[in-house]
């Protein structure tokens, strides 16, 4: 008597038609999404501090030496065009304090520099934002727009989309049935590289789960509000006369704060704990490579190989003979 489907998912879900179809689906889907989702993960974990990282490491005004007579606005324009003869002066930031450093923007292609100058020698200090705050932002831009903007953020969204359905089918295809669960919890010593990988995988991804799910539908928030702010209007009468406290609203904000990490002034523990496991699709992405290339890349490179030698060898029985 054929077994039910229930039976079958029970116990040997690796014979089920669905669990393979959703197998395809998240194998192909992690291929195809492989190096964004590395790059969304790195970029994810380096960010969670930005806010402590743009206190902390802010620009500080710069106080100069008052040497001479001030350089009036048309002298300064002139030694930053000669300092940067390839750019267009567009903007520059007057101080109220005669001996703080002038802040310009220069432009070329669309690409700004901020440079600090001595506003009594016309010399150029340096850059206006610090180090830290500048790959800060490269961070963020890439992360958030993928360097492209609102087409890139757009991107993203549909990106998160597709991370959060990589979520689900795994979650489906984890289930290893009812006499290995157990076993797929955790990582196992004593089993070779392959299986080590293996349990990696499995027992990560399965640890992990919520928090990955998590940021794949915050995510897609971040770039598409509206369909959650119609759903939590569904079911939660706004606040119209206090709307930064109503209900729907503080709802909608802690979305945001669980993408980000971001819970309060006293957020530093949970901040460490957002960084280390948000480098877990990372990982995730790598033992899934590594499982792709020994199951299906390494045996198809090896049948390959093999057809090659067999024409090589079969080749001399070939040839025409000799006149």
């Amino acid at each position: 008597m054929d077994a039910t489907f229930g039976q079958q998912w029970t116990r040997r879900p690796q014979s089920v038609w669905l669990r393979k179809a959703l197998f395809q689906v998240h194998l192909w889907t992690g291929i195809a999404l492989g190096v964004y989702i590395f790059v969304i993960s790195i970029t994810g974990s380096a960010i969670v501090f930005r806010n402590a990282i743009y206190k902390n490491f802010g620009a500080k005004p710069i106080i100069v030496a008052a040497q001479g007579t001030r350089l009036s606005a048309a002298q300064l324009r002139q030694m930053v065009q000669k300092a940067y003869p390839s750019y267009r002066l567009s903007y520059v930031w007057p101080n109220k304090n005669p001996r703080q450093a002038v802040e310009v923007w220069v432009q070329r292609n669309g690409k700004y520099k901020q440079r600090l100058f001595d506003p009594y020698t016309g010399a150029d200090l340096g850059a206006s934002v610090p180090l830290a705050l500048r790959v800060t932002a490269w961070l963020g831009d890439l992360h958030f727009n993928l360097l492209a903007g609102q087409r890139g953020r757009r991107v993203n969204g549909w990106g998160a989309v597709l991370f959060t359905l990589m979520c689900m089918t795994g979650a489906i295809i984890w289930w290893p049935g009812v006499e290995n669960w157990r076993r797929s919890l955790a990582i196992h010593r004593g089993a070779g590289w392959k299986r080590l990988n293996w349990d990696l995988h499995s027992a990560l991804g399965f640890w992990t789960f919520a928090f990955s799910f998590m940021w794949g539908v915050t995510g897609i928030y971040v770039v598409y509000q509206w369909p959650f702010q119609r759903l939590v209007g569904l079911f939660v009468i706004p606040d119209l006369f206090h709307p930064r406290q109503s209900p729907d609203n503080r709802i909608l904000i802690w979305l945001t704060r669980l993408h980000f990490g971001n819970f309060g002034p006293w957020d530093w523990p949970l901040k460490i704990v957002w960084v280390m496991i948000g480098l877990a699709p990372a990982l995730l992405f790598i033992t899934g490579v590594l499982m792709w290339w020994n199951r299906v890349l390494r045996p198809s490179a090896r049948r390959a190989r093999r057809k090659v030698e067999a024409a090589v060898l079969v080749a001399p029985a070939i040839l025409p003979p000799s006149r």
